[in-house]
């Protein structure tokens, strides 16, 4: 099985819940530049993203073959819970929870805990219990588990008040602001950063030539 290309996505948000929100574009005009197109892609992202084990990737991609309507139910289920989570970190971000998108959340997270199982470690070099996730090996919907909880956790640490949505007019991408300053404007300065150091030089060179201009026209006494 060849490996998945995660070159696609952006992986700049600082928590994979976050990530998720910016595989797609929320612009004034609605979602553009979708880069998940079906569960296949979910599986490439959340690979990259580092909440996806290899071996647990590649059974689920086995399995997502030999049940695809399955697969694209999930798909849905994973768009739903993008669209979620980037309502509930916005309002977030603004200093004004939506009680009712959160209770939506809430609910969500409900099912995820029921998954959760202690178990002995694994590692033998370990003693003692280690969380797992109960029948993740058979249920494609794994990955989203994941997700919701990385979601949670952020919310319910100190960093929740770093969230923010990148000012870039055309971008609505959001990340967690861990800069020292605490001034984080842009997504990636490679990104909407870029565009609008281009804009603003652009702005400055008209308004020379339209200085220029004037002075060249103004009359003389």
């Amino acid at each position: 099985m060849s490996e998945p290309d995660t070159s696609r996505f952006r992986y700049l948000a600082g928590d994979p819940s976050l990530d998720l929100v910016n595989t797609v574009d929320w612009t004034a005009e609605g979602l553009q530049d979708e880069q998940l197109q079906q569960y296949a892609d979910l599986l490439s992202w959340a690979r990259g993203a580092g909440i996806l084990p290899v071996v647990l990737d590649r059974r689920l991609r086995r399995l997502a073959t030999s049940r695809p309507a399955e697969a694209r139910q999930v798909f849905q289920e994973a768009v739903r819970l993008r669209e979620l989570l980037r309502g509930l970190s916005l309002s977030v971000a603004q200093g004004k929870v939506d009680e009712q998108v959160l209770d939506r959340f809430n609910r969500l997270l409900r099912q995820t805990h029921s998954r959760r199982r202690l178990r002995p470690a694994e590692d033998r070099r370990r003693t003692g219990l280690a969380w797992s996730w109960e029948g993740e090996g058979d249920s494609l919907a794994a990955p989203l588990w994941r997700v919701t909880l990385a979601f949670a956790e952020l919310l319910s640490s100190p960093e929740s008040g770093q969230i923010r949505v990148c000012e870039g007019p055309t971008c609505g991408w959001m990340y967690v602001d861990r800069s020292r300053n605490g001034l984080r404007r842009w997504c990636a300065m490679d990104m909407c950063g870029g565009k609008e150091k281009a804009r603003r030089h652009y702005a400055r060179v008209k308004a020379q030539k339209k200085r220029g201009a004037d002075v060249v026209s103004a009359p003389r006494g």
